[in-house]
């Protein structure tokens, strides 16, 4: 290769380098925290109810994630013999920080969510009229683990893991 074609090439790699390390931060940003998240999940696990008692529970998800990965909307439907939740939230993440809010429809509840977001963890705290709980959610790959606690409502906790569906 002639040494003009050679300096040519150096050229165009210097310059495409430059340009790469122009382009705005937000381009070139790390997937947001709910990247892994999209699609749909089920699985089982228990609920504690008031008062003691576990039941084993089937649960179904949905996750659909946007901006990046840093916003969702989740739906989350578990049932047990003889407890049902039907959960929707809508969260936003802003680097590590998350927030946003939640429904219940089938006691007709609602609230605010917010926390933080770690490597392959999402640890939120919800709370709501008469309602406050702890949400820690881990994900390995096309495996969930779901842990809810709350002090004297009911339920009293639930530990969930989920499949992603393919």
């Amino acid at each position: 290769m002639p040494a003009f074609q050679i300096r040519l090439s150096l050229f165009f790699a210097a310059l495409l380098a430059v340009v790469a390390l122009s382009v705005p931060s937000a381009v070139m940003a790390e997937p947001g925290p709910f990247s892994g998240l999209a699609g749909n999940w089920s699985g089982s696990g228990t609920v504690a109810l008031a008062g003691g008692p576990r039941e084993r529970i089937r649960c179904r998800a949905h996750y659909a994630v946007g901006g990046g990965g840093n916003s969702l909307q989740q739906s989350l439907r578990c049932a047990s013999d003889s407890y049902r939740f039907d959960l929707s939230s809508n969260a936003r993440a802003q680097g590590n920080q998350i927030s946003g809010n939640w429904s219940e429809a089938s006691r007709n509840v609602q609230g605010v969510l917010f926390g933080q977001a770690l490597p392959g963890r999402i640890q939120v705290n919800v709370t709501g009229p008469g309602f406050a709980a702890n949400l820690s959610l881990t994900t390995h790959g096309d495996r969930q683990s779901v842990t809810i606690n709350s002090a004297g409502a009911q339920p009293a906790g639930a530990s969930i893991t989920l499949s992603r569906s393919k």
